[in-house]
C-alpha cells in the first residue's frame, strides 16, 4: 500500500495483516480524493476505524491541516502509529483508542470517512448518529444498502468500484 499523491506522494505504508483487516483500494482512494480535491485543503479530515491509515493519510499528504484517527485493535493501532512515525507527521495528527461512536461525538471536523467492517452494517447508523461533520464519506459493500439521509446528513452521490461503494452525505 502506498500513498497515491501529495507531499507523501509514493511513500510505502505498513498494512494490517489478518482477515478482518479490509484497506481501502488505491483506485477506491483515488476517486474519492479526486471528488474531495476542491474541499480538502485546510480541512479537519476524520479517518474512523482506521486501519493503517492510509486514508486519512492520504488526506493529510493531499493537504488536509489535521488528521484524526479512530482506532480499537491495538495490532491496527500499532500499525497506524508506525505509518504516521514513518512520514514524520506526528504534530499533524492525532490517534484515539477506541470505538468509533464513542469517539466520534468528540471531534468536530470538515470531513469524516466511515469504513467499519462490513460484517458490522449498524455501525454506519451508530456512527451517523453521533458524527459532527458536514460531510461524510461512508465505503461500504455495494450489496450493502445505506439509507437515503440519517438526520440533517444527505446522501447526495455514491460511486460504485467492483464490492465497493463510497456514499457521500452532507448536511442539507
Amino acid at each position: 500500500m502506498r500513498v497515491i499523491a501529495g507531499e507523501f506522494r509514493s511513500r510505502i505504508l505498513k498494512s494490517v495483516t489478518g482477515w478482518n483487516v479490509r484497506p481501502t483500494p488505491d483506485r477506491m482512494r483515488e476517486t474519492m480524493f479526486s471528488i474531495l480535491s476542491p474541499v480538502i485543503a485546510g480541512a479537519v479530515f476524520v479517518d474512523a476505524y482506521a486501519g493503517s491509515g492510509s486514508v486519512g493519510i492520504e488526506a493529510v499528504s493531499r493537504g488536509a491541516s489535521r488528521g484524526i484517527f479512530i482506532e480499537r485493535a491495538p495490532d491496527a493501532l500499532a500499525v497506524l502509529r508506525a505509518n504516521i512515525a514513518s512520514l514524520g507527521i506526528q504534530t499533524r495528527v492525532s490517534v484515539t483508542r477506541g470505538t468509533a461512536v464513542g469517539a466520534l461525538p468528540g471531534f468536530k471536523a470538515d470531513i469524516v470517512f466511515l469504513d467499519p467492517p462490513y460484517t458490522d452494517p449498524e455501525e454506519y447508523a451508530l456512527s451517523m448518529a453521533v458524527v459532527k461533520a458536514p460531510l461524510v464519506i461512508a465505503q461500504h459493500a455495494t450489496r450493502e444498502i445505506l439509507a437515503d439521509s440519517y438526520g440533517k446528513l444527505q446522501r447526495y452521490r455514491m460511486v460504485k468500484q467492483g464490492d465497493n461503494t463510497l456514499s457521500f452525505y452532507r448536511v442539507e
